[in-house]
């Protein structure tokens, strides 16, 4: 079983940064799949960018150049750089684990990220 806790979000000016974060417990970090995902009101739950156990990374267009995903195999956690926010990314981010042992997915309880001004 995975525990994951986001953290980071908030209210941002259009234009603005934002770095979310997620802890990550209960299996081997290095054998994990890592990734965050946001769906907006109404909209159906996206994928944002992804990090392998090899730090290759994939994002969705709407983030390329803008959001970067990192993570720290000491910590045991992954980060969302987000820069150039803009209102369409308004939504719950989610952080998401995939266990390399047996496939399963894990869900964090979601941060939310509001872009306002």
């Amino acid at each position: 079983q995975v525990q994951l806790v986001e953290s980071g979000g908030g209210l941002v000016q259009p234009g603005g940064s934002l770095r979310l974060s997620c802890a990550a417990s209960g299996s081997r970090f290095a054998m994990l799949v890592m990734g965050w995902y946001r769906q907006a009101p109404g909209k159906e739950r996206e994928l944002v960018a992804i990090i392998g156990i090899g730090d290759t990374t994939n994002y969705a267009d709407s983030a390329k150049g803008r959001f970067t995903i990192s993570r720290d195999n000491a910590k045991n956690t992954v980060a969302l750089q987000m820069n150039s926010l803009q209102p369409e990314d308004t939504a719950a981010y989610y952080c998401h684990a995939r266990s390399l042992y047996d496939n399963n997915h894990y869900w964090g309880q979601g941060t939310q990220v509001t872009v306002s001004s």
